[in-house]
């Protein structure tokens, strides 16, 4: 089956890197709970798409083609389409610089939390709760307090 390459370029175009549905889906919801966040944040590893700052949690809204979903049954489904190396080496890029973002992340104190976009779409609910866990978790550690209880 052959693409005609003004359609694929049209395409390709729409592709936007921020503000994206999933991202739009999130927020929303995170507003409609009263979360105050930042969005696509520069001053932290990989503009994260959406942070809360007071909690020090860096969230990623990632479409499962470009970050890699399934990335051995992709990278397979890849190797017999048009343009092989590109794609590849692309999405191992992409995969790579997350990884690396994360640790930078996680060096500096946040928590990392990645949704794909699927996931967001159908079960805004659950990546709601595990932001909110994530939140507890971050609230329960600061005011938690080293206590000696061995016996003198």
């Amino acid at each position: 089956m052959t693409r005609d390459p003004e359609i694929v370029s049209k395409n390709m175009s729409r592709i936007h890197n921020k503000d994206t549905s999933i991202e739009l889906q999130l927020r929303n919801a995170l507003w409609h709970k009263g979360y105050h966040y930042r969005k696509n944040y520069k001053a932290l590893p990989g503009s994260p798409d959406i942070v809360l700052t007071k909690y020090k949690i860096a969230i990623f809204c990632d479409s499962e083609f470009f970050h890699g979903k399934d990335w051995e049954i992709l990278k397979l489904r890849l190797e017999k389409g048009k343009n092989p190396d590109y794609w590849i080496k692309k999405i191992e890029r992409n995969r790579s610089r997350d990884w690396e973002n994360d640790k930078k992340l996680l060096s500096l104190g946040y928590t990392v939390i990645h949704f794909w976009g699927q996931d967001i779409k159908k079960h805004t609910d659950e990546c709601l709760q595990a932001i909110e866990e994530a939140i507890w978790d971050t609230k329960f550690s600061d005011t938690a307090t080293d206590y000696d209880i061995s016996e003198e």
